[in-house]
């Protein structure tokens, strides 16, 4: 096992979601929800988050993909025993879907190589739902 095998081990990632009534317009099928994520470091060495890659998915089966350079216009520099947390959001035409994704990520034993040159590492984000608080009942 590599040590980015390992280290993809180690990472953690936790969501908890919401949904967003003032931001939302059912009547024009508009349903827009706030996530929290946090990713925890729980290796011995730094990690950044480089990239992420997210697949969202609402219950017309309709897939928006999102892929880009870190996360709320940062890629956050995670140490040993530490963690990172942001909120981002999501609209999506019905009151039900779901995400599901990665984060691209490198170990960084040394701050003065370009992350850019270093192999990285999928940690999995694993699918979580987006729901308005009645459309489950």
């Amino acid at each position: 096992m590599t040590r980015a095998d390992f280290n993809s081990l180690l990472v953690r990632v936790n969501v908890a979601a919401v949904y967003l009534p003032s931001h939302s317009s059912p009547t024009q099928s508009q349903y827009t929800f706030a996530y929290t994520i946090t990713v925890t470091n729980g290796a011995s060495l730094p990690v950044q988050l480089l990239s992420r890659h997210w697949i969202i998915t609402d219950a017309d089966e309709q897939i928006q993909e999102v892929r880009g350079e870190g996360v709320v216009g940062e890629q956050p520099v995670i140490q040993p025993q530490a963690a990172f947390r942001y909120t981002s959001g999501a609209t999506l035409n019905t009151p039900i879907g779901y995400m599901e994704g990665s984060y691209s990520m490198v170990v960084r034993e040394n701050m003065e190589i370009d992350p850019a040159g270093l192999p990285t590492f999928e940690v999995p984000v694993p699918a979580f739902s987006l729901h308005t608080p009645t459309a489950l009942n």
